[in-house]
């Protein structure tokens, strides 16, 4: 018999032997994303490598990134162009406007579009709250007063991008119990805009 062909035991490379150190798997992702997936395990990456061996624990404010599914077949549902204080409007009434598809609202360019779920209070005051899903575009140009997703010092953060007198960045927070400072950054600070935050989304049941 041959000895050529099929497994060769102890072949390949090492479990956990990878550049994140850990076993691997097989996933298929829209080739969309492919850059938005490369980009937070990057930023993901420099993370474990700077706090390696560190023992202080730091609040993590996001939490869970989902990139969109979008369907060939859009979800058209009716938007009723009457102002609802409460209950929810007859259809006999005659006052649908157009079919909204969800997708499309929320989304303005799906190749560099992805979710993150809140996590923590720091912006409740303008209507993020923990558990919620935003919206945050990376082809979007960042503004002076636009909510971002950024990266400070190996730390997700969403906050609102500001400047201090110094012209130089800052990220406020949008929570008026004063339990949190703005992040002031400075020349030594390692600091990216991952993303602006272009909406919000939450379930209530």
């Amino acid at each position: 018999m041959s000895n050529r062909g099929g497994k060769r035991e102890n072949a390949g490379r090492p479990a956990g032997q990878g550049k994140y150190g850990e076993s691997t798997v097989t996933m298929r992702i829209p080739q969309s994303q492919t850059a938005t997936i490369k980009s937070f395990l990057d930023a993901w990456q420099r993370k474990r490598a700077n706090t390696a061996g560190e023992n202080a624990i730091t609040e993590i404010e996001v939490d869970e990134f989902f990139t969109p599914a979008i369907s060939e077949q859009p979800t058209l549902l009716p938007l009723f162009s009457t102002k609802v204080a409460a209950g929810f409007p007859s259809p006999a009434d005659d006052h649908v406007e157009k079919q909204l598809d969800i997708s499309e609202f929320m989304i303005d360019h799906a190749a560099s579009t992805f979710f993150v779920t809140i996590k923590g209070d720091s912006m409740i005051d303008v209507g993020l709250l923990p558990g919620d899903k935003v919206v945050v575009d990376r082809s979007k140009t960042p503004g002076i007063g636009d909510i971002v997703l950024a990266v400070v010092d190996r730390e997700f953060t969403i906050k609102i991008l500001d400047h201090g007198a110094n012209k130089m960045p800052r990220l406020l927070p949008a929570n008026s119990s004063g339990a949190y400072k703005p992040i002031y950054i400075r020349p030594d600070t390692q600091f990216e805009i991952f993303g602006v935050v272009i909406g919000s989304f939450r379930r209530f049941k």
